[in-house]
Order: C-alpha cells, then sequence, then structure tokens
C-alpha cells in the first residue's frame, strides 16, 4: 500500500512536447490547454484521475495505491483497511494483532484503568502473537494484570494463575479442577469426597493411614468403637440402613446392595430379579476373592518347601 498525492497541475502546451504524452487511465491524448495531472511521473486527464471504486475525484489530491490502483482515503479503507476490534474504525498505519483481532495501537488498553498495553502486552512465540504476563484476557476483553487480580476472579491455590472455567473452593482457597489434589499421592479428587486436616486435603484411604479411622458416613474420624463392615469404617451411631436409615449393630442382619448396607425389611421389597441379580452379584464376588486367594498361596509357597512337601509323601 502506497499513500500519496498528485505532484502538479499543468496545462498542457503542444509546442513543449506534450502531443506525444497519453492518459494513463484512458490512453486519450491532450488537448491545446488542457490541464493535465502529474502524480508520480505519470500524467492524467483531470476527469480521469479519480477514485478507482467511486469514481470521484480525490478530496485534497491524496489517495491510497494498493496493486497498482488507486483509491480515495475511505474506499481504501473498506476494501483493504483492517478494522479495529475496540472503535471500529479502520486501521492505517501499525496494526496489532492479538486476540484473534486486529487493534489501533492506542486502542489496546486495558479496560479498566485504560493503561496502553501495545509495547508490553504481547509477545511473540513461533510466529504467532501471545498475550504475555502483563495482561489478561476475559471474554474478549483486555486487561493489564493489576486489574485483572482486583476483578474478582478466582486464582488457584496451586498454580496462581486465573480460574476461568469450573472452580473447586476448599480449605479456603480455589482451585482448579485438577490442581486440587491429595497431599499424599496428587491425585485429583476430581468431585470425589476429600478430608480436610491442618490445611491440607486427603484421600480417604491416606487420611486413614495418617490420621485413624474415616466414619463412611459422617466422614469424620472414628471415636471411641469402630464398626466394620463392607470394608468401610463406621461411627458406631452412623452404622444404619443406606435406605431407610434404621440404626443397626453387629446383630442385625443386614445386605449389602451398591456396597452400601441394606436392613433386611428394605432388601424383602425388592423385586425378585433384582434380588437375585444381587445374590449372584455376590456369589461371583466370593468365588473371585477365593481364587485370588488360592493364587496367592500358590505363590507365596517357596521352591524348597515345594520339594520338601514332595519328599515327605
Amino acid at each position: 500500500m502506497v499513500c500519496g498525492g498528485m505532484d502538479s497541475v499543468i496545462n498542457g502546451d503542444l509546442s513543449s512536447g506534450f502531443e506525444n504524452l497519453t492518459c494513463v487511465r484512458c490512453h486519450d491524448g491532450f488537448d491545446l490547454n488542457e490541464q493535465i495531472v502529474n502524480s508520480s511521473g505519470q500524467v492524467w486527464h483531470s476527469d480521469c484521475f479519480v477514485c478507482s471504486q467511486c469514481f470521484e475525484p480525490f478530496p485534497d489530491g491524496i489517495y491510497f495505491e494498493f496493486d497498482g490502483r488507486k483509491y480515495c482515503e475511505h474506499d481504501f479503507h473498506v476494501l483493504y483497511a483492517p478494522c479495529c476490534n475496540k472503535c471500529n474504525e479502520f486501521i492505517v498505519g501499525r496494526v496489532i494483532k492479538a486476540m484473534n483481532a486486529n487493534w489501533h495501537p492506542q486502542c489496546f488498553r486495558c479496560e479498566l484503568c485504560n493503561k496502553e498495553l501495545a509495547d508490553i502486552g504481547f509477545l511473540r512465540n513461533c510466529g504467532s502473537v501471545e498475550l504475555d504476563t502483563n495482561s489478561r484476557e476475559v471474554g474478549g476483553e483486555l486487561y493489564c494484570l493489576r486489574c485483572h487480580d482486583t476483578m474478582g476472579i478466582p486464582i488457584c491455590g496451586a498454580c496462581h494463575r486465573p480460574i476461568e472455567e469450573r472452580v473447586v473452593t476448599a480449605l479456603g482457597k480455589n482451585w482448579h479442577v485438577e490442581h486440587f489434589v491429595c497431599a499424599v499421592c496428587e491425585k485429583p479428587f476430581l468431585g470425589h469426597r476429600h478430608y480436610e486436616k491442618k490445611g491440607l486435603a486427603y484421600c480417604e484411604q491416606h487420611y486413614h493411614k495418617l490420621y485413624g479411622n474415616v466414619c463412611f458416613k459422617c466422614g469424620k474420624i472414628c471415636s471411641g468403637e469402630v464398626f466394620q463392615a463392607l470394608n468401610k469404617s463406621w461411627c458406631v451411631d452412623c452404622f444404619g440402613c443406606s435406605l431407610c436409615d434404621k440404626k443397626m449393630d453387629h446383630k442385625t442382619k443386614f445386605y449389602e446392595f451398591d456396597m452400601k448396607p441394606t436392613c433386611k425389611r428394605c432388601y424383602d421389597r425388592f423385586p425378585t430379579e433384582l434380588k437375585k441379580r444381587i445374590s449372584d452379584s455376590l456369589k461371583e464376588r466370593d468365588l473371585e476373592n477365593e481364587r485370588n486367594k488360592i493364587m496367592l498361596q500358590r505363590r507365596s509357597t517357596s521352591p524348597f518347601q515345594q520339594q520338601t512337601n514332595t519328599s515327605r509323601r
């Protein structure tokens, strides 16, 4: 793109050699004493020196040239100039390309404090433009780091970066879902139950190892007598039917349903087909446990023990 203007307007004088000149646009010659426009070493009829789009004379003789054609300022902007994402005006001159948009340098600024970020708000990475540590994008709007951190956007307690999607709130802090993890195994909880102690979060397994039995129902450490059932621990007062909440003890007959205790009264109300599926599932699990126990016993028997047992026979 070239911005220019006509150099001069002269009167043609055939005796001065103008009889051999032709207009760049219409390729016709010039009449005696006709006004001739001289621009960049080329000559035009005054009526031919017009915008290639609207065919109107150039205001003040100023034009913009692109691909060999001359345009008035308005039509050049409409056809070729990028539009600023902030003010929606055409951009002539330096263009800031960031956040999948074009910006005037003076428009690339913080939405809150109006600080210009054109020279400090972004960096180039592998040919593309990215926001740097001085600026943040939220909903297509630009903020300096200071204003961004005062907007109420939660900051992750682990990586200390803004959380713009789902937020986990625990231990008095906010966390990215994938950054809220057990303090021991560092596995994300992903919505599963966690246990807090001394400002740290633990999964059930490691909390139990460190601090004692955790009640499956209330989530607290069992104090006093502990009821063990279904590979889980319960406070004595918390152990009850998972359906009707009837209190049970070690003498109460109960059934396992969905890995939880169910009293006989609720179990008897189940459809026959459901009770059959539950029974078959428990039998299959018992058989699998028995097979695993046998395999474990075989693996624990040493070659020396096998030889001794054979000799005794």
